[in-house]
Parts: C-alpha cells; structure tokens; sequence
C-alpha cells in the first residue's frame, strides 16, 4: 500500500440517511481534515473481533504519525489478542459530532527507529514518559506492552451529515 499518495475521495453509499448522489465532489471534505481530528484527539475507541466473531471494543491513547495510527496495549488484553488472530480493526478518534472512522489492518512495530518515533511523539503528546523496548514500548511503572500500526484502507468522515458524508479510499495492493 502506497501511503505517500492521498486516497481517492467520495461520497459514501448510505441509503436511506439522504447522503447527496448528484452533487459529484461538491461539499466532500479533504483529508487533512479528517488527519488533523485524528491527529488532535487524545482519546480513541478501536473495535476488533474475537474467535467466536463476537466484537469487542476498548479505548486507547494513541499518535498519529507517518501517515498512520499508533497505540499500545498489554501483551494479554483482550484487543492484542484478538489482533493477533484477525488484525482488521476500526479506530475512531472520540468526537463524535464530527466522527473520523478508520478502518485498517494492524501489525505489530517491530523496527526500533519506528518505536523510537513512536514513543517521543506518544510521551509529548500525553506527558507520559514511555521508552521503547524490543517489544515495544515500558512506561514509568514498568508496564510493557507491544505497539501497533493501523494504516487506513478505507475512511469515513462528516462535520453536517449528510450534506458533507465522505469516504476516502486508499491504494490498496
């Protein structure tokens, strides 16, 4: 996936909800709009999928960077489980008068420089000292836990919906 190019935009298929059909792009919000909300929330929600196909979902504290979303979790919870057996996830940042839903496939970060990246920009962000390790990133009191990439495959977004209902798609190879 080519994450250097932005994702094609467009109107979502929502029957029933009075999202425009004939408006072409007119009214569609770019990108950087949904990024800078991403970008700017302190907290998120992601939803993942057990085994069984029940849901479950928690809330993070998370970076975005490098054109992607970034959060820890204990090695035993719940989600990292469940991202271990079925990596596709959704991430929404915590406003929802103007929701950015993404969804994605999450893989553990494993490359050091990454983690390093990762953990000052986490540590400014949440003035919360966290250093990376070989697994991921240890806070002050010793908890350690892995982190995680989630690179948007497909995105949703609005500020006055329907009017503005959007979807950004991504290169998806």
């Amino acid at each position: 996936m080519d994450q250097s190019v932005e994702p094609v935009t467009s109107r979502p298929y929502m029957p029933d909800y009075g999202v425009p059909t004939d408006q072409g792009d007119k009214g569609l919000l770019p990108w950087d709009w949904a990024v800078e909300r991403f970008a700017s929330a302190k907290n998120y929600w992601i939803a993942t999928t057990q085994l069984n196909g029940r849901p479950h979902m928690a809330p993070v504290w998370g970076v975005w960077l490098e054109r992607a979303f970034y959060f820890s979790s204990g090695p035993h919870s719940r989600k990292a489980r469940n991202l271990v057996e079925n990596p596709r996830c959704v991430v929404c940042p915590e406003r929802t008068d103007e929701p950015v839903i993404v969804e994605g496939v999450a893989e553990k970060v494993v490359d050091p420089g990454l983690l390093k990246r990762v953990t000052d920009v986490y540590s400014a962000k949440y003035q919360w000292p966290i250093e990376p390790t070989q697994e991921g990133m240890r806070d002050q009191y010793g908890n350690e836990g892995p982190v995680f990439v989630v690179r948007p495959l497909v995105a949703f977004g609005w500020s006055e919906f329907p009017q503005d209902a959007t979807r950004w798609i991504f290169d998806i190879d």
